[in-house]
């Protein structure tokens, strides 16, 4: 793994509790992102690329490569090499700009939106099912393969154990993963991830065999409860955010995604 950086580094260690306004939140989601992102480049053994606009994860033909929009004034530099990024990535590209102000439309990607949230500290209730925190193999296996499913990752099919979550990601500080039982069957998913004094949530996802049983539900319960005194944002699916409205997160601001366009399938 080699890691290239400039000026900025992402720290991944908690620091005190501090309150986030909405129009600081895209930033603190940018900076967790990163901080998941490197997380995740690290325990791949990824090449993770550190600028001050921009962290990049350049993985292989499977993972892909991810760009984290850090800054919403990138220069001129940082986009040409951006773009070099893009161009050359081996698998499919994702770029994440939570602040909605880089213009990637020279690069033929789709794009979206979708809303950055934020979440005051606060009570958390309790969830419905049994929500553990992933330590066992066995345990971290059934959450990459329900987050697979859920959010058709297809890339990583077939599947290979430990290649979208390896086993050294919940080594990383401030990273956990969480596994919702059903009678002690895993039927959801998430990850958490605490990065200078704020939370943020990724890949929370349900088996289809319990869909539409709150189980999205309580795994959020179940990971808020480990960070309920700290400011928590999240990037929402449109499916998603009617949950996160009703667990007290509010839209902060749109977020960009852009991404590479899926191949045509061969006649």
């Amino acid at each position: 793994m080699t890691t290239r950086s400039s000026s900025a580094g992402h720290p991944t260690a908690a620091a005190a509790t501090a309150p986030v306004t909405l129009a600081e939140a895209p930033l603190r989601q940018a900076r967790n992102s990163a901080a998941l992102w490197i997380a995740t480049g690290l325990s791949r053994g990824h090449e993770v690329v550190r600028r001050r606009g921009f962290v990049a994860v350049d993985g292989d033909e499977r993972a892909g490569t991810r760009i984290l929009v850090q800054e919403p004034d990138l220069d001129a530099g940082e986009l040409a090499e951006l773009g070099e990024l893009v161009r050359r990535a081996a698998g499919p590209v994702n770029v994440e700009d939570p602040f909605g102000a880089t213009d990637l439309s020279h690069l033929a990607l789709r794009t979206w939106q979708m809303p950055v949230m934020l979440r005051p500290p606060g009570p958390v209730g309790e969830p419905s099912l049994e929500v553990v925190k992933v330590r066992k193999p066995e345990d971290l296996q059934a959450a990459e393969r329900i987050v697979i499913e859920g959010f058709e990752l297809t890339g990583f099919e077939p599947y290979r154990p430990g290649e979208l979550f390896p086993p050294a990601l919940i080594e990383q500080p401030g990273v956990d993963v969480f596994v919702a039982l059903h009678e002690g069957v895993a039927a959801g998913a998430g990850v958490s991830v605490v990065d200078d004094g704020v939370g943020s949530h990724y890949w929370i996802g349900t088996a289809t065999a319990f869909r539409s049983r709150g189980v999205g539900r309580a795994v959020m319960l179940g990971a808020l409860a480990h960070v309920a005194d700290l400011p928590v944002t999240l990037t929402a699916s449109k499916l998603g955010r009617p949950l996160y409205e009703s667990l007290g997160y509010t839209v902060a601001a749109p977020s960009t995604w852009w991404a590479s366009v899926p191949a045509a399938p061969a006649p």
